[in-house]
């Protein structure tokens, strides 16, 4: 039976009481299990709520009833970045510095900031250099905040340009893979040395070589080369990096303490960098979990000996416990002792943490606040974490307080760390000198379409790294899902559909081919214009018949369709011809237009495709246009009657047919009607002015869609300009209908 609260203040925090309030003497494994993974969603839903202390206990007892992977304490990791962004007084905060990308230009990887060397452009169309992303240094683009997979091949056309354009530099990028390489395959020897030679032969451009060099340092335990190199670059535009290698030094040099700070600090400096995500969360994990990991207690005991507001709580046990039989006053008497060794613990904290400067009024006050104004100081106030030593140290790890600017003296003299500003000065007023293409070496040829063989217009990579023009692959992906030149296999990409501009090849096109970039905007948009007449050249899907206002839901497979309702879509008609098939002619005389509603596209390529009618046609000449069908056109409006008794009567003609009508639809055999209204909704409402629209009354086209008519028929029909002579080919059809016996 859960014990009571005597008074308000004994009682436990309500995000707490669930777990307090249950009795978990008697539970299964497998409900230990639900109960274990339901311990860690409070936790994660309380670091969410930037609620640390909550958190904090929660994760200590889910860890002593049951293994938690560090990867379940990301929205934990998420949780402390934001209060230590919070307590910040300013961008500089934390990381002592404030890089200026105005300098860069075209050819800087958005990440390092470094020469783009062998460049490779994901899917939103940035690109970044291979070692950036090789590396896995990015989760996300920086410029558009996109999701990086960073398994896209080197981009072709821009590696043939860098190369072209920047040899020497382009060299120097590949030495550096190469010693990335090395380290790869952990000949560490070997790459200290080749990275000496990078690092004398260009002095001004070393910040990236050094980090790798320390990696190197590293694997050979040479820890203080491997610090050194890592404060090369501290103001440098890779500093991240550079914390993060300077905190995986201090992790192999045994150093958990500093290196969760400098972990944290380099996440506070760039919050998506996913390796250091993953070192917090491990040492999180290591920091909570209990000392002895072979030890697994009993829920109750662990929630009974981990969660706060328990001291009362022994004084209503000693209440109960002589009503209990000795086997259960004993075991209350183990959770006792328990609890009395966690408060000796607990004491020892408050001195630890009045030596940090936080007094214990200071932690009551934030251990009775869940506001995220208390920010990371109320992880002072975390009464147990499972064990002694660690839980100090996670406290303070997380205090704002102790991480400073500069957070790990490595030994560096001040005369030296001098001259590591000062080269930094100098390296980031080199970096602010944009590069240019040489003239001379200038060629549109290079930046030309293998498909269309024209200048690049909207240009997009491939993730096998092949750039065609926007349109021509579409084109191309419509009959196979493979790349036009190697034969790739695109069928993800296509199913993406993210067809993103190459940025760096569309900004060198526009900067540097000003003259040939507009003649092709020209092209193009005379292309479109010519596609976007709705008189001349109307594309014609050859199909069924359609009719205004009625609904007309397509299924789009044949490449040449694909085609052609890409580029309604493009040029922004929306619009396309809808023919039935005629075998002399192809397709008929006669149609309607339908108006593209919306596009859902298939995985594989396919659509389905949403579509109303709209006006009626008439076909004037028929052509073709890149496999499908066009025609010039005229659009057809019905006749007005403006003599009143003849209007009269056209509309006493049209209030019958429609009574008529009503009678027979709801007549119908439930299957019959059931199937009308799931393709074509309900029967239109009788409308008030019948001669409203070009077009007439809706309930006329929906008759005609709906009567089990032949299409000959119908079209003939479609094609009438007299609403009169229409009312009575339908009052026709639905008196045979009518006398037809329903069986």
């Amino acid at each position: 039976m859960a014990l009571q609260p005597q008074a308000a203040e004994d009682a436990p925090d309500e995000r707490s009481s669930f777990f307090l309030g249950a009795d978990w003497d008697n539970v299964s494994e497998e409900e230990e299990e639900d109960h274990h993974q339901l311990i860690l969603q409070k936790a994660n839903a309380l670091a969410a709520e930037n609620c640390l202390r909550e958190a904090i206990d929660l994760f200590s007892v889910a860890m002593r009833y049951g293994p938690v992977r560090p990867e379940q304490l990301s929205t934990f990791v998420d949780c402390v970045l934001r209060n230590l962004k919070r307590k910040s007084t300013g961008p500089d905060a934390f990381t002592g510095q404030g890089r200026d990308s105005s300098g860069d230009d075209v050819f800087d990887c958005p990440n390092c900031h470094s020469f783009l060397g062998e460049p490779v452009t994901i899917a939103c169309g940035h690109s970044y250099c291979k070692r950036c992303l090789h590396r896995r240094l990015l989760s996300k683009c920086r410029l558009c905040s996109e999701p990086v997979r960073g398994e896209e091949k080197a981009n072709v056309i821009l590696c043939g340009l860098l190369e072209k354009w920047f040899s020497d530099e382009l060299k120097n990028s590949k030495t550096l893979g190469e010693v990335d390489a090395l380290c790869r395959r952990k000949l560490y020897q070997e790459a200290v040395s080749l990275a000496n030679q990078v690092i004398q032969s260009d002095p001004d451009r070393t910040a990236v070589v050094r980090l790798s060099r320390s990696e190197a340092y590293m694997a050979l335990k040479q820890y203080r080369l491997a610090l050194e190199d890592t404060d090369v670059c501290p103001r440098s535009s890779c500093s991240a990096e550079a914390l993060f290698r300077k905190a995986m030094v201090l992790h192999e040099m045994g150093q958990v303490d500093e290196s969760l700070q400098v972990f944290l600090h380099c996440l506070a400096v760039d919050e998506d960098f996913p390796c250091a995500k993953r070192q917090v969360e491990k040492i999180l994990c290591d920091l909570l979990s209990p000392a002895d990991e072979n030890v697994k207690v009993g829920l109750r005991e662990t929630t009974q000996n981990t969660l706060p507001h328990l001291r009362s709580k022994t004084l209503v046990a000693d209440a109960q416990a002589q009503t209990q039989s000795p086997v259960q006053r004993q075991h209350q008497h183990q959770v006792r002792a328990a609890s009395a060794h966690h408060l000796d613990n607990q004491e020892k904290r408050w001195e630890s943490l009045e030596r940090h400067g936080l007094s214990r009024a200071q932690s009551l006050r934030v251990h009775g606040s869940c506001s995220s104004e208390e920010g990371l100081k109320r992880v002072y106030s975390a009464p147990q974490l499972g064990d002694q030593e660690k839980g100090s140290l996670l406290k303070r790890k997380l205090s704002v307080s102790d991480i400073e600017p500069c957070v790990v003296d490595s030994g560096s003299s001040k005369h030296k760390k001098q001259g590591v500003a000062k080269g930094s000065k100098q390296q980031t007023a080199k970096a602010k000198t944009c590069r240019s293409v040489p003239v001379d070496l200038l060629d549109a040829n290079d930046l030309e379409c293998s498909l269309c063989m024209r200048l690049f217009y909207e240009p997009v990579t491939t993730p096998c790294g092949h750039t065609f023009c926007k349109n021509c692959l579409e084109r191309c992906l419509d009959h196979t899902p493979q790349c036009p030149l190697c034969k790739e296999s695109l069928k993800e990409y296509l199913a993406c559909r993210k067809y993103m501009v190459t940025t760096v090849l569309d900004t060198l096109i526009k900067q540097y081919l000003s003259q040939e970039y507009a003649e092709r905007t020209k092209t193009h948009l005379e292309e479109t214009k010519e596609l976007s007449d709705l008189t001349k050249n109307v594309p014609i899907f050859v199909c069924t018949m359609a009719y205004p206002t009625v609904p007309c839901p397509l299924h789009v497979f044949e490449p040449r369709y694909r085609l052609m309702i890409r580029r309604c879509m493009d040029t922004g008609t929306r619009q396309f011809g809808m023919c039935i098939n005629d075998p002399q002619k192809g397709f008929a005389d006669y149609g309607c237009m339908l108006i593209i509603r919306s596009v859902h596209f298939l995985p594989d390529g396919r659509s389905v495709v949403d579509t109303i009618g709209g006006k009626r046609f008439r076909v004037l000449s028929r052509g073709m246009k890149d496999g499908y069908s066009t025609a010039d056109i005229e659009h057809l409006e019905d006749s007005r009657v403006e003599n009143s008794d003849e209007l009269e009567s056209l509309q006493e003609l049209h209030d019958a047919v429609y009574e008529q009508a009503r009678v027979w639809f709801q007549n119908l055999k439930i299957r019959f009607h059931n199937q009308i209204l799931q393709h074509f909704g309900p029967m239109p409402e009788r409308e008030a002015d019948i001669q409203a629209t070009p077009n007439g009354p809706a309930c006329c086209w929906w008759l005609l869609a709906v009567l089990p008519i032949d299409p000959r028929y119908q079209l003939s029909v479609l094609s009438m300009t007299s609403l009169k002579e229409r009312l009575v080919k339908i009052q026709h059809i639905l008196t045979y209908l009518q006398s037809i016996p329903n069986n």
